[in-house]
């Protein structure tokens, strides 16, 4: 472990920089696919609740519905169980707010309840990694359903409304599997090898310091890869398919740890044979002479983090979630809007990783919905023209919605805000002047109260578990070295262990930065951090290019067979 005093190389208050907020990104690879599977699961109920003349219910389809928008980058034996459980949730948060609603009209008893449904949902998201689109369509939905006038006999029927659309999203999102039934496996594979490559391709163009963002992002593709990999069937047909795509991983986490001997043309070209569904690209290793799989079956056996623990360090954001729905809800209260829940539902959509990220989203989620609204000034004389062209617009703006907001989330929030303020004229028409107005005036100050929360409820943990990161990298290569140190290491001991150091290297680096984001927190122990890792992809570097000599894999074999 390193003795090295630590330091701090950040202030206990940090600047809030507009710099590149709004800027665009890239699309998504697969941009297109929650934007259509989100019309195929909305416009079906919607359609039909227009032909029966009962477009009022439509809050409660689209409950069910939007469960669609999950679980998109996961294989389909997870995604199934995923998105079962979304509905599951989504149907579970109604639940509660429809009887809270039947139970009281008293608008701060249900800001309240909302705020801790918020909180829950953000957890149990944040805990899961369910996402995107994460806690906000589920507090979205529960946060509008307690402010809908209910009764107790109409629970039932309207909960049967949410779970019958809810079948139907899960049977949307699992539509492409008879198609293409590797598809995110290999796309997620796909982006670790180009991720790598970037990586490999910028190395030795200048200090190791320069590329240490293109170095984590290829980590974090890496980590991914295996996640996606690893929910996938040990036996059976698909398992030669893992098995071969594993073999892929493996080299993109070789070339991150020995990039000066890598051919990063050869990971992009490995990675463009996956985009379709011919054969998986050989990497030359054969199965006898290969120890990875070893190292894939070691993290097979690790047992996963509990629940429990999984949620303690999220404490903190669970704590700002309630406090700032809560306070947003009643200062909207206060003002006067009628809709208090849009301010909750505002504070939610801002809670990040911590304060910087959250400050960012906070400025997104104003830009965008101030341009939502002003939309919706443009669209609404056209949708008030006929039910059935509200409808429309409610569907070209909810896949709108979603081609965009990888772009950039104010992008996107440009098409949700004049959707929601549409669905809200499901039960009638309403004047277009007020709903903007109030729109406007609850996301502002949804945005700064709930920011503020943000700011007063701070993350003191955030320190302690920079700490415990290093002490795992640290270990971790302590463990490799040792292995390092032995002339002939037992079968996969060592690759288990340069396994076991990236995840820990990985994870070091999402900390830090975690932590790095926050305010009012004790000094990080930078200078140990940068030691930490410099040492760990040292060891991980020297343990790829033992492995690279091995003498089991013959005298013969070429260098670019033991090249990445």
């Amino acid at each position: 472990m390193s003795s090295a005093t630590p330091t701090s190389g950040t202030s206990p208050v940090r600047r809030l920089s507009l710099t590149g907020v709004l800027r665009l990104r890239r699309p998504s690879e697969i941009w297109f696919k929650p934007a259509l599977s989100s019309v195929a699961a909305v416009a079906p109920p919607n359609l039909l609740l227009l032909a029966l003349g009962r477009l009022d219910l439509a809050m409660y389809t689209m409950a069910g519905s939007l469960c669609a928008l999950y679980a998109h980058n996961r294989p389909y034996a997870a995604r199934a169980r995923t998105l079962a459980w979304v509905v599951l949730g989504m149907i579970g948060g109604l639940a509660v707010a429809l009887v809270t609603a039947s139970l009281t009209r008293d608008a701060v008893v249900l800001v309240t309840v909302g705020a801790l449904l918020a909180a829950v949902q953000k957890a149990l998201c944040d805990a899961t990694r369910v996402g995107p689109p994460g806690n906000v369509v589920l507090t979205f939905i529960s946060s509008a359903a307690l402010f809908v006038p209910q009764s107790l006999g109409q629970i039932p029927g309207h909960l049967a409304l949410a779970a019958a659309a809810g079948v139907w999203a899960w049977l949307v999102g699992m539509a492409p599997a008879p198609v293409r039934p590797h598809g995110p496996e290999r796309r997620a594979t796909a982006q670790a090898l180009n991720a790598a490559a970037a990586y490999a391709a910028a190395h030795g163009t200048g200090a190791d310091e320069d590329h240490a963002p293109a170095r984590a992002a290829g980590y974090a593709a890496v980590q991914a890869a295996w996640q996606t990999l690893l929910a996938l069937p040990t036996t059976g047909a698909r398992a030669a398919t893992r098995h071969a795509l594993e073999r892929l991983v493996v080299r993109a986490e070789v070339a991150l740890a020995a990039p000066a001997d890598t051919d990063p043309e050869r990971l992009r070209a490995w990675a463009h044979a996956l985009r379709g569904a011919g054969r998986i690209p050989r990497t030359g290793d054969t199965p006898a002479d290969t120890d990875e799989l070893l190292g894939v079956d070691a993290e097979l056996a690790a047992r996963p983090v509990p629940l429990w623990r999984r949620l303690g360090p999220l404490a903190p954001i669970a704590a700002r979630t309630a406090l700032g729905c809560a306070l947003a809800g009643y200062a909207s209260l206060a003002l006067g809007i009628g809709r208090p829940y849009w301010a909750l539902v505002t504070a939610a959509a801002l809670y990040q990783a911590n304060l910087t990220l959250t400050w960012s989203r906070a400025v997104q989620r104003v830009v965008g919905n101030l341009a939502g609204v002003l939309l919706f000034a443009a669209i609404a004389p056209l949708a008030h023209l006929g039910q059935a062209l509200l409808v429309l617009c409610c569907l070209a703006l909810n896949f709108g919605a979603e081609a965009l907001i990888t772009r950039n989330y104010w992008l996107g929030s440009v098409c949700v805000t004049p959707m929601a303020l549409l669905v809200t004229e499901f039960a009638g028409y309403q004047a277009t002047g007020d709903l903007m107005t109030e729109r406007a005036v609850d996301t502002v100050v949804g945005a700064l109260v709930g920011f503020l929360a943000a700011v007063v409820v701070t993350n003191r943990r955030a320190g302690n578990r920079v700490e415990q990161a290093v002490t795992a990298a640290d270990r971790a290569r302590e463990r490799a070295a040792r292995l390092l140190a032995e002339p002939a290491p037992a079968p996969g001991a060592l690759e288990s262990a340069r396994r076991g150091l990236a995840v820990a290297l990985t994870d070091l680096r999402a900390t830090a930065d975690g932590a790095a984001g926050e305010w009012w927190g004790r000094a990080l122990p930078q200078e140990r951090v940068v030691l930490a890792e410099r040492s760990g992809h040292r060891t991980l570097a020297e343990a790829v290019r033992r492995q690279a000599v091995r003498p089991d894999r013959g005298a013969g074999t070429r260098t670019e067979d033991v090249r990445p």
